[in-house]
This record gives structure tokens, C-alpha cells and sequence, in this order.
């Protein structure tokens, strides 16, 4: 089977685990960017000041980080999902990624169904890119992947697939390692992240179930 085929197959199969993982392939119509622009041109930019405006923010770090959770829940969960089933997990660097910010909030595909790479490697560009357009912690950044990687260890657990090897494996090595850490919790995966993705200044915003921060009242 090609690399072109076992990355289809596993692609299809993370897409019956859960609509959370999936991922579509091929060039997109009009008004998508490719990913490979992200850390120069006017369009990351544009995003995040986008998101400022839909959730009501000043604040360019909250857009930012807000952006960035996002890219990496729609990305990083079906590598993840990949990896849990035993396939071929996806190349998500942004050369092989189309991307667009619209009113239902954005959106990814891939450009072609490749084999990829570690997700430091994969997501490192973007940090990079981020935080050229907002004054936003690397911590942080990585704290809200390592986040969206616990996310799918939830669902995917929650789904029936045994996913404690890949916990240790996925977290064994930094950026991801300081992100958090997992609280033993039968059938269940609890993490608890090191920073917070501050979710929390906006207006009406709470904590996350993961967040480092006390609980505030009424979340």
C-alpha cells in the first residue's frame, strides 16, 4: 500500500472514531490561504484581529492564543487519533495545510495525504508565526497544544481505544513535557495544564476544565 493509500485509510478511520477528527484532503475553492504563507503576509494577522473582534477582546495575546488553540485542536487531534489506531498520522506543517478564518470560525484541510513528522517540528513554525503578530508567551502556546493533545487522549479513551502508552510517549519529551501533567483516573484522561490559555479576560469567559487557575465563580 502507498503512503498515499495508508494515510486515506487511517484518515478515514479516525473520521468514524469521532467528527472530531476529522480531516479533509485536496485544494480548497477561493478564500482559503495556504499554510505555507503563515508566518509572512497580512493573513494570520488578519485572523487574529478577526477573533478580537468576535469575542469582544482588546487584548492581541488573548486573539492570538485563542487562534493558535484552535489550529491546534483541528490538527493535532486526528494525528493524534492516528497514531492511537497504529495508521499513518498526517503531515500538519503548514506547507502541507490550507487554512481559513470565517463566521463558523476556522477551518483546515490538508494539501495532500503525506506521511508526517513529530508534532514539535510540526507546530513550531506556527508558534513562531503567532507570536510575530502578538506579544504572547511560548509557554502559553505550547501549554494550549499540549492542551488540544490531551483533548483527543479524552475522546479517543473515551471511545474504547486504549491510549496509556501513547500518553507517556506523546508527553515524554518537551515542548510538550511542560505542559502539564495527568491525574490517574480509571477510563478516564485528566490533565492539568502549567499555563493558561486565558480564556478567562474575555468578557463573560471562565476557566478551562483543565486550567492551572482557580475555578471562578459561576464556571
Amino acid at each position: 500500500m502507498s503512503e498515499f493509500a495508508r494515510v486515506l485509510a487511517t484518515l478515514r478511520q479516525i473520521r468514524g472514531l469521532s467528527p472530531f477528527f476529522a480531516l479533509d484532503v485536496g485544494r480548497p475553492d477561493d478564500g482559503w490561504h495556504d499554510g505555507a504563507d503563515l508566518p509572512r503576509g497580512p493573513a494570520l494577522a488578519d485572523a487574529v484581529d478577526r477573533i478580537g473582534v468576535r469575542y469582544r477582546t482588546g487584548e492581541r495575546r488573548v486573539a492570538a492564543s485563542l487562534f493558535f488553540l484552535s489550529y491546534t485542536a483541528r490538527l493535532l487531534s486526528p494525528v493524534v487519533a492516528a497514531r492511537a489506531v497504529g495508521g499513518t498520522a498526517p503531515d500538519v506543517r503548514p506547507g502541507n495545510v490550507w487554512w481559513r478564518y470565517g463566521p463558523e470560525g476556522l477551518q483546515v484541510r490538508l494539501k495532500d495525504p503525506v506521511a508526517g513528522v513529530g508534532i514539535a517540528e510540526s507546530m513550531e513554525p506556527v508558534v513562531e508565526a503567532v507570536r510575530a503578530v502578538a506579544p504572547v508567551a511560548r509557554g502559553l502556546l505550547w501549554g494550549n497544544a499540549g492542551s488540544s493533545v490531551a483533548g483527543a487522549l479524552r475522546t479517543i479513551a473515551r471511545s474504547g481505544v486504549d491510549c496509556a502508552g501513547l500518553i507517556d510517549e506523546l508527553f515524554a519529551d518537551p515542548p510538550l513535557r511542560d505542559t502539564g501533567g495527568f491525574a490517574p483516573f480509571p477510563g478516564e484522561v485528566v490533565f492539568r495544564r502549567r499555563s493558561c490559555c486565558l480564556y478567562y479576560r474575555l468578557d463573560g469567559g471562565g476557566t478551562c476544565g483543565d486550567c492551572p487557575l482557580p475555578r471562578r465563580p459561576g464556571t
